[in-house]
């Protein structure tokens, strides 16, 4: 994982279910905290494209249902604006999982749908196995 700047909105508060967009086995998972968010007092965690969150997966195979796993936010159903002036905006929230935090490599082997350029950069293991890049 390379450390980025980041400048666009973070549209995932706490509690926030997401779908993970990968075949390794979870289906949903609620976002639980998010790596590195400086926040106020009693203000809520956000997450945003591009961040490493920890969250609990809710739906899925029985091996992995009920766990604590570390994942990606890859897609933001929240419109976030790109140091070019355009602004970008997926259909719905996704997520992929990851083998461990240290080595930032994606658990499953392909990745249905498209994910944000931002990923990609900060992630190359998660871009190999993309299929689109938008």
């Amino acid at each position: 994982m390379k450390g980025m700047k980041r400048n666009n909105s973070r549209g995932l508060p706490i509690g926030a279910e997401i779908e993970v967009v990968d075949n390794s086995g979870a289906k949903l998972v609620k976002l639980i905290s998010v790596k590195g968010y400086k926040t106020v007092k009693r203000k809520l965690e956000c997450a945003g494209v591009g961040d490493l969150i920890t969250a609990h997966v809710i739906k899925g195979k029985p091996d992995v249902k009920h766990t604590v796993v570390k994942c990606v936010v890859v897609r933001q159903k929240q419109e976030f604006r790109r140091p070019n002036g355009t602004t970008i905006k997926f259909e719905g929230n996704g997520a992929v999982v990851l083998k461990d935090e240290k080595s930032a490599s994606p658990k499953g082997t392909l990745i249905k749908g498209a994910i944000a350029k931002e990923v990609g950069e900060r992630f190359p293991a998660v871009a190999r196995i993309a299929t689109i890049i938008v």
